[in-house]
């Protein structure tokens, strides 16, 4: 045990402290406000409704304290426990200690043994909380099947990366960690190119939108704001969910727009081109560049970071690791630096929320105010998101603003 050992006990200790205390928060805040509906939404959402969402959200919230207790616990485990140690000692029994292969294989390993130790938590959200409150609509074998897929998918794409960041880490010296970061930016992009056509249509059906009142709102809508698309799609997301939403999916000429059967057939079509307004909003106002810029900057400063402790002996000394090796170095460091940077989470939160009114802003420009309020008031009711979040655990996580606060500048726009 060095220095950094008790800097980690600490950090670790005061984040996952404070994420029990605003769970704690939360689910004491919803349940206070439980019994009277919102004088902003008195007349649009009943009691009963209200209500169903307050206990969902502390539902979701109690699993998400376990898993709180569960992270820490594993990250421990993993680390001055001496899991990450044991592992790599057993993968050297099949390749050379610090190569590629062991590398990667260590690293799967350690995705592996993360991902089985949160499926019964996976499996309780699906089957316990969401059926319980009349959400899901997966079965067991298309659950089975999303978890094979996920896997497969996740190995053809994840292994030809570990393989060449692993081999880049091993062959280009110092500077190593510049390499890796371009590699990633490049490889975040194609991901981004080939999702909507190749990856998606493993899980899900898409369906071309071409013609009626909402295909036709839709054309009218990208014509007045500039925007260009792939095509306007309809997805079966009510064989897993019964949650709404749409989305933009795609990078340049391969934009498309999607939208949940669900949601279509819940709104209206002016209330679907006033939500899909404000996603364009995000294009428009060039969010997702900023958001690509802001992680491609992140992921510079930490390999940067990651650069300059790799040869440091007492960086793996003093997180449980006693044989040094790249790949033991990128899994500590992945797993150590969530807990150091957490209490920087309000920030991105805030940016976040800042970002939605001004797509909020955007839409209002381009559709009706009227129509996105009234759309949003629907899904907050049909997804069952609570009304009344506490404002300390809203301002730490939430990507969204409040559910009032949002209304009332639609309102008084």
């Amino acid at each position: 045990m060095n220095a950094l050992t008790w800097l980690f006990l600490a950090a670790v200790g005061a984040a996952s402290a404070t994420r029990l205390w605003l769970a704690q928060r939360q689910i004491g805040h919803v349940r206070a406000h439980r019994d009277a509906v919102p004088a902003t939404f008195s007349g649009a959402i009943a009691l009963g409704a209200h209500q169903k969402a307050a206990d969902y959200t502390a539902a979701k919230t109690r699993l998400a304290m376990i898993e709180v207790l569960v992270s820490a616990a594993l990250l421990l485990a993993f680390t001055l426990g001496g899991l990450i140690q044991w592992l790599s000692n057993a993968w050297a029994s099949f390749f050379i200690a610090g190569s590629v292969a062991h590398g990667t294989a260590l690293l799967l390993s350690i995705f592996f043994l993360q991902a089985l130790v949160f499926l019964p938590a996976s499996i309780y959200r699906t089957f316990g909380i969401e059926s319980r409150f009349g959400f899901n609509r997966m079965t067991v074998r298309l659950f089975v099947l999303d978890l094979v897929k996920h896997a497969l998918v996740g190995l053809a794409l994840g292994v030809p990366l570990l393989l060449a960041v692993l081999w880049l880490m091993a062959k280009m010296g110092a500077w190593w960690w510049l390499y890796v970061w371009l590699l990633w930016v490049a490889y975040s992009i194609l991901l981004m190119m080939i999702y909507p056509a190749l990856i998606l249509p493993l899980f899900n059906k898409f369906t071309p939108i071409t013609e009626g009142e909402l295909a036709a709102r839709v054309a009218r809508l990208l014509e007045r704001c500039g925007f260009r698309s792939s095509g306007l799609y309809l997805m079966d997301g009510s064989k897993r969910s019964s949650h709404g939403n749409a989305f933009f999916t795609g990078f340049g000429a391969a934009k498309r727009i999607v939208l949940f059967d669900t949601l279509v057939s819940r709104l209206q079509p002016p209330e679907v081109e006033a939500v899909l307004a404000h996603e364009l909003g995000h294009y428009r106002l060039h969010h997702i560049a900023k958001g690509m810029a802001l992680s491609a900057a992140i992921s510079f400063a930490v390999l940067c970071v990651l650069g300059q402790l790799i040869d440091q002996a007492w960086f793996y000394e003093g997180l449980g690791v006693h044989s040094p090796s790249n790949a033991a170095a990128l899994a500590l460091f992945l797993m150590v630096l969530p807990e150091f940077l957490f209490f920087l989470q309000p920030l991105t939160s805030r940016y976040s929320r800042k970002r939605e009114f001004e797509a909020d802003a955007y839409a209002m420009n381009h559709a009706s105010a009227a129509e996105l309020e009234h759309a949003l008031v629907k899904l907050y009711q049909d997804n069952a998101a609570t009304l009344t979040p506490d404002p300390l655990h809203s301002a730490f996580y939430d990507s969204h603003p409040p559910a009032a606060s949002r209304i009332a500048r639609l309102k008084t726009t």
